[in-house]
């Protein structure tokens, strides 16, 4: 049975949700990997950036890429301490 999430990424799966493949232009974003540029996702709080990431990280490693995801959100407490940095960011 799904439900609605609120906290964190959603799992289309488990989670209603708008499909995170479909939030942003793909085509657009995908050109955007094969021609090796960069691109920002960049939307409010709670609005699927995550989620929208890990979907297409699933998607590129289908399709013979190489992609992880990582956070360093924790870190931002550190602030200019880069080597506090590393040590709340790092496992």
């Amino acid at each position: 049975m799904r439900f609605f999430n609120t906290t964190g990424p959603v799992d289309p799966a488990d989670h209603y949700c708008v499909p995170p493949l479909e939030r942003f232009d793909l085509d657009e974003v995908l050109g955007l990997v094969r021609t090796k540029k960069y691109f920002v996702l960049h939307a409010p709080r709670q609005t699927g950036k995550t989620s929208s990431l890990l979907a297409l990280r699933d998607l590129l490693n289908g399709q013979g890429y190489g992609c992880v995801y990582t956070t360093v959100e924790t870190a931002r407490t550190a602030r200019d301490d880069v080597e506090e940095a590393m040590r709340t960011s790092w496992p």
